[in-house]
């Protein structure tokens, strides 16, 4: 979970790798390095964030056309200068860097060891940019060729790129279960975890697939060949991506402008799929497995984190809506138990950024076991859409708080809209129903534009509870989910303990925590389940317990009870997830801010889990 970026050509390196370092920081943020080829390798590296590396290399020398830059979330190796990248071979004539984790790193430490190496951190990265040197002194192979047969004896997953004193026109690169995407510029050529630092020079792109090696020379340019020393064709794509989605745009911090922007991106999850007049939704992606949809005998949903609670929307949407049997399994465990998967079950994989790591190998091994597929994802052109049979994109844009907000709704708002299709095509809805949804769905965006302006008040609720310890959040039916994922976001980014619960399991446990320091927070909208809520929440009056409630607009009955609520749009229960986990977000955002956390990056956090 590292940023990596490179330039070469003639523009000067250093200011766009330290641009594209900033676009990375919320892939990690432990320490930060670049290395420039000047006459010799230059090395500049701090620990913390990229402005502290700003501010030790303004005092040096920092000119060159070709350079490599990392921005690193420590997985070997506490966050020092020693343990930063790049790292060099023992002759500090190749400096690498590496996203990723290099599982059989002892083994082949102890080899390197054993032939003379001297190892100056504690990180894995640094074995292979040795094994790159030593394949090399024994071979006489070219760089590339070293590279592509050193990657041969590694296990595990990495996207790197090599810088080379003796190749002053060359930079290679690789991936494998990390991403990796390289720009196409005139003359010159760029290199990142992803397209945020590539977009202002270019929009031509090429994806680099698993076991893949890239040879950019700047007379020649891309070569590709596998490890396996097959020779692949590049394969160019245009980005869709817009240099103004990744500013700030006059907002305090990332995660306020995309909760702000929800609006917009849930319309765009849905541009182009429904039209309420005619009663119609349409989604392209599913067309050619909608046989295998409409007999699946059950679909599993497999994700991690915040995809995981939208996931767990899902389940209440397509066994109500498509009469379906739906499990949801956590992808980190899914992958390492042995489960049934059965000729007729479909496997719909969840993931913000398309490059998660344990919800690939989940992909992996459904696709192995002859399950159907299906991905839904944010991030065009990335590993989960490429590694499913098929999908649909949520459009949300970029996404670059840590703390994931407008990617969760735009998931929701997808996965509602493929429950619907689902459905409908198999006849548990008919077309009136439809119509009905479809026009519900389509007042979402303003709704949430609503719900929004409950900020002020939010923030007062925020004051009172931001020097508590623990929270426990209760929800009920569909927003039992949002529960889980108002409490998720709390802990994430204001460091207080918290907890979601479904609110007739509290007496089965979490009661014994409630006193008067303890504050609830209650999704208590208009539901089937609305008269049991209110059962709750005097219960946890009983007890002393503080009750801050999420109501529906023009409620009477939970307000008398609670100390402080938050007034939403009605709307249909199916759809209350989009609207109740709003202010949710607002909370968790106001609160740290109080708590003085950092919002957008919080500790031991990073955007895109592309390690185990």
């Amino acid at each position: 979970m590292c940023g990596i970026v490179a330039y070469i050509g003639s523009r000067e390196a250093y200011p766009i790798l330290i641009k594209g370092l900033e676009r990375l920081e919320y892939r990690g943020y432990d320490s930060a390095g670049v290395a420039l080829l000047q006459s010799e390798i230059k090395v500049f590296k701090k620990s913390g964030k990229v402005q502290e590396l700003k501010d030790y290399a303004s005092k040096y020398d920092t000119s060159g056309n070709i350079g490599i830059g990392h921005t690193r979330w420590a997985t070997h190796g506490e966050p020092n200068e020693v343990n930063a990248h790049p790292h060099f071979s023992s002759d500090n004539k190749i400096a690498l860097i590496h996203n990723g984790i290099i599982e059989n790193y002892a083994v082949l430490k102890e080899e390197l060891v054993k032939r003379g190496y001297e190892f100056h951190s504690e990180t894995d990265t640094e074995v292979l940019v040795h094994l790159i040197e030593e394949v090399q002194k024994n071979t006489k192979l070219s760089l590339f060729d070293a590279v592509r047969v050193a990657l041969n004896e590694v296990t595990g997953a990495y996207a790197i790129v090599v810088l080379s004193e003796d190749n002053p026109q060359q930079l290679i690169a690789a991936r494998k279960g990390s991403p990796l995407v390289i720009g196409m510029g005139k003359d010159e050529f760029f290199v990142a975890s992803d397209a945020t630092p590539i977009i202002e020079y270019t929009n031509n792109v090429v994806y680099v697939d698993d076991e893949e090696v890239v040879l950019i020379d700047l007379k020649d340019g891309l070569s590709i060949k596998t490890i396996a020393n097959q020779e692949k064709t590049p394969y160019v794509q245009e980005l869709e991506m817009k240099l103004e989605t990744l500013e700030k745009g006059g907002y305090e911090h990332f995660m306020l402008k995309e909760i702000y922007e929800q609006p917009r991106s849930i319309y765009d999850s849905m541009r182009g799929r429904i039209d309420s007049k005619r009663g119609d939704i349409y989604l392209g992606g599913m067309l050619e497995y909608k046989n295998i949809l409409t007999q699946a005998n059950r679909i599993i949903f497999t994700a991690c984190g915040t995809s995981w609670h939208a996931a767990l929307v899902a389940e209440y949407l397509f066994e109500d809506i498509a009469r379906v049997p739906v499990e949801v399994e956590y992808a980190s465990e899914f992958r390492y138990r042995n489960p049934v998967i059965n000729q007729g079950d479909v496997v719909i994989a969840i993931s913000q950024s398309g490059e998660t790591a344990d919800t690939l190998a989940a992909i992996e091994l459904a696709k192995q076991k002859g399950a159907t597929v299906l991905g839904v994802c944010n991030v065009v052109g990335s590993s989960i859409p490429r590694a499913t049979h098929a999908g649909a994109y949520t459009h949300a844009g970029p996404e670059i708080g840590v703390a994931s907000t407008k990617a969760f709704t735009a998931q929701v708002t997808v996965l509602t809209q493929m429950a619907l299709w689902l459905g409908y095509t198999k006849g548990t809805i008919n077309q009136a129903k439809l119509a009905r949804y479809l026009v519900e769905l389509e007042a979402i965006p303003s709704k949430v534009e609503e719900a929004l302006k409950t900020d002020v008040e939010v923030e007062k609720m925020a004051r009172i509870i931001a020097d508590s310890e623990n929270a426990l959040y209760l929800g009920r039916g569909y927003n039992f989910p949002v529960a889980l994922e108002g409490a998720l976001k709390l802990k994430e980014i204001s460091y207080i303990h918290a907890e979601g619960y479904p609110a007739a399991e509290m007496k089965h446990g979490p009661i014994a925590l409630i006193d008067e320091n303890m504050p609830v927070v209650v999704l208590a909208t208009k539901n089937a389940q609305y008269e049991k809520m209110i059962s709750n929440i005097q219960e946890v009056k009983a007890r002393k317990g503080k009750v801050f409630a999420i109501v529906t607009k023009g409620d009477v009955a939970v307000k008398e009870m609670a100390d402080r609520w938050i007034e939403i749009p009605d709307c249909p229960e199916e759809l209350s997830p989009l609207i109740s986990s709003i202010p949710l977000q607002l909370l968790s955002y106001h609160v740290a801010l109080m708590r003085g956390c950092n919002v957008d990056q919080p500790r031991n956090l990073a955007k895109s889990v592309t390690v185990e």
